[in-house]
């Protein structure tokens, strides 16, 4: 097993990475070759909380807050098999449903204009982590190479790119509006899903101006719509060239949480989430990728994530809430992208009781 960095306190973690890459050759002549894994867990936005509620308690405790290593250059052996119980809910469908109308209360005051709110399952898990990255192979993963430790496992099955960056080329393609497979002309056709995903652009444009040069900051393409992970989806792009000198520990600090999985104004849409939601969020609305010597990297949102740790599988979904939200069909949106994931692993989908 690779030598691991795990962090567990949030103090200058993203600084840290970076020191720890650096001081292995990353970042320097002659690095170019190198590659590492990175894993970014939610936890670390509670660094930009303004609010004094205290952050809800893990249900994956041994979960680092963040995570680094050297990518192993051999193949890792074949996965074996694994065995999942049943599900259980953190909160029901009900308290999910009150959340929203709390959401959209703090709307209603001027707080917020858009919060994602998550729900957490969990079941028993027996076996190889790893093979969960089979079955979720044929959803074409950004990426599908989990993050495997002795003690805790990251396996994702995100379509959604959180950052990449290409020499001075800095990119995010945000997710924003979900339908069931097939019912895209539905999505494209919804103003309040058109307004949710704009808010969110938003968002990303002001974050990446604040690592970017002036003016640099563009959306290629905008709401459009992709079949991804058994779902449609309203996805745009957004870019900017950086400003010189920029290194991998200010962009996360300028960019992370992704916008997509907090809201908007961010600050606030966090504080909210930490106020609202009973358990934290664990391995998911995080990132997990790969940081290469050069400088470059790519890194998914830590949607449609599966974290495994001491006989337990963990999974978190959810979706973006403002002021029209219905919360029957929030609810069943976090379903609709539930059900692939459960049914890719072999699981039965629970029952949901709205009353």
């Amino acid at each position: 097993m690779p030598e691991v960095l795990e962090l567990r306190d949030l103090r200058d973690a993203f600084a840290r990475i970076e020191t720890w890459l650096r001081d292995r050759g990353f970042f320097a002549p002659g690095g170019e070759a190198l590659v590492a894994d990175v894993y970014l867990g939610y936890g670390l936005s509670q660094s930009i909380r303004r609010g004094t509620a205290p952050a809800p308690p893990e249900p994956c405790a041994a979960l680092p807050l963040a995570a680094c290593r050297l990518s192993e250059s051999r193949t890792s052996p074949l996965s074996e098999s694994f065995e999942i119980g049943d599900w259980e809910q953190t909160w029901t469908a009900v308290e999910y449903s009150t959340a929203i109308e709390d959401v959209r209360t703090a709307i209603g005051r001027g707080d917020v204009y858009q919060v994602n709110l998550v729900q957490h399952l969990q079941a028993t898990f027996a076996g190889d982590p790893r093979a969960l990255a089979d079955c979720l192979a044929s959803m074409r993963p950004l990426q599908p190479t989990p993050f495997v430790t002795d003690t805790w496992a990251v396996v994702s099955a995100s379509p959604e790119l959180f950052l990449c960056r290409r020499g001075d080329l800095v990119r995010t393609m945000p997710i924003k509006g979900t339908r069931p497979r097939g019912a895209g002309a539905e999505l494209r056709a919804s103003a309040k899903d058109a307004a949710e995903h704009i808010m969110i652009v938003d968002l990303e444009r002001n974050d990446l101006s604040r690592v970017c040069k002036a003016g640099t900051v563009v959306w290629p393409e905008l709401m459009a719509t992709k079949s991804l992970t058994g779902v449609e989806h309203m996805v745009s792009t957004v870019q900017g060239t950086l400003r010189d000198g920029v290194g991998l520990a200010s962009i996360l600090e300028a960019t992370f949480p992704g916008g997509s999985v907090t809201g908007a104004p961010k600050i606030a849409a966090v504080d909210l989430i930490a106020e609202l939601e009973p358990v934290g969020r664990g391995a998911a609305m995080g990132a997990l990728g790969r940081i290469y010597g050069n400088g470059d990297f790519d890194l998914a949102l830590t949607i449609r994530t599966f974290a495994v740790a001491d006989g337990w599988i963990h999974l978190w979904v959810g979706g973006g809430i403002v002021w029209d939200s219905d919360p029957a069909s929030e609810v069943e949106e976090s379903w609709t992208k539930a059900r692939p994931l459960l049914e890719a692993v072999g699981s039965r989908v629970p029952e949901v009781a709205l009353t």
